[in-house]
């Protein structure tokens, strides 16, 4: 075997069956249309593959950041969708609509898909396989339940992620500046000349 054309990738059943999308184009209702006719606002209804696929044809490369809330598969019954599909179907519905926003991405753009432990790890590695492991930016982890959940048979699950990847190295993070009340929690002891940069609360600041 080629040692050239190996990859690390995750396969499932009916991975390589995919739809073919032909180009879509959007029809606006002006009876459901609202504010300024000139802004570059769109609300789509419909199917959101084919939304994005007629999305791709003016916006490929233009999108600066994308926000997903998929299914999560959870097995749960919902009025509007399916919550329960087999494994490899799932995984068959994200793929192309993670393809597809990795092309309308900017070259500094970056992707937030919120979903929780029953499907995020298959899907940080189809993300990597479409964006690039070097792209991950981070897990973003929140606590999504205030109860402990002591009727839980084994853990508790309380808490969801935020996967977060970038198109490119052109992403930087827009940081945002301490306030005072922030900048007030931070001393520096020892006279480290690079500032301040221990926590007031700290055990080692304590007198």
């Amino acid at each position: 075997m080629n040692n050239k054309t190996q990859k690390l990738e995750l396969t499932w059943i009916g991975k390589d069956n995919q739809p073919k999308l032909e180009p879509r184009i959007l029809i606006e209702d002006p009876e459901k249309s609202y504010g300024n006719k000139n802004n570059e606002n769109m609300l789509i209804f419909g199917d959101n593959l084919l939304a994005l696929k007629a999305l791709e044809q003016d916006f490929a490369g233009e999108i600066k950041c994308a926000c997903i809330d998929p299914p999560y598969n959870t097995g749960n019954a919902f009025e509007h969708y399916d919550d329960g599909l087999e494994h490899s179907i799932w995984l068959s519905l994200m793929k192309p609509r993670i393809e597809i926003i990795h092309k309308l991405l900017r070259d500094d753009g970056t992707l937030w898909i919120t979903i929780d432990d029953t499907e995020a790890h298959y899907l940080k590695i189809l993300c990597d396989e479409v964006f690039g492991r070097g792209n991950f930016v981070a897990n973003i982890v929140w606590q999504s339940k205030d109860t402990p959940g002591n009727n839980a048979i084994a853990i508790a699950q309380t808490h969801n992620h935020i996967l977060v990847f970038k198109k490119g190295a052109l992403f930087r993070p827009n940081l945002l500046a301490r306030n005072e009340k922030q900048l007030a929690n931070y001393v520096n002891p020892d006279n480290d000349p690079r500032g301040p940069w221990a926590c007031r609360t700290s055990y080692s600041c304590r007198a």
